[in-house]
């Protein structure tokens, strides 16, 4: 099982008003605060975002390191319920021509996108693996 998850962002309040909306609205509770991070916590995983002052350079998905988080969402009415929500909460959808089957013809999901480029893989229950 997956312990954590740790992300360095460029701006932490844009960080935790995307992510802190997607895992809170997904079950996840805030787990840990300090000045520079905050994390969310669901069973015994947790992701923390933060922003330090060692990051350098900005995220990019296409290259070497994390592509994207995909995440259990439940029903596939939540995974739409979600993604109306989302650019509400400083994320967009990604490959509209093809949602909610970007993942192949059996697979329900949406790929959101934060402004910081990273991507988040909502996905629906009774989704084939």
């Amino acid at each position: 099982m997956l312990h954590h998850v740790e992300l360095w962002v460029p701006d932490l309040a844009r960080a935790e008003a995307t992510f802190g909306w997607l895992f809170t609205e997904l079950g996840w509770s805030e787990h840990q605060r300090w000045p520079v991070g905050v994390s969310w916590k669901l069973g015994k995983t947790y992701v923390v975002v933060e922003q330090s002052p060692a990051c350098t350079g900005s995220h990019d998905r296409m290259k070497a390191g994390l592509n994207h988080l995909a995440l259990h969402a439940g029903t596939r009415e939540n995974v739409d319920r979600l993604t109306e929500q989302a650019h509400h909460h400083g994320w967009q959808l990604m490959f509209a021509d093809k949602h909610p089957h970007a993942g192949g013809k059996d697979h329900y999901a949406a790929f959101l996108e934060n402004d910081d480029g990273f991507e988040i893989e909502l996905v629906a229950n009774n989704t084939v693996e």
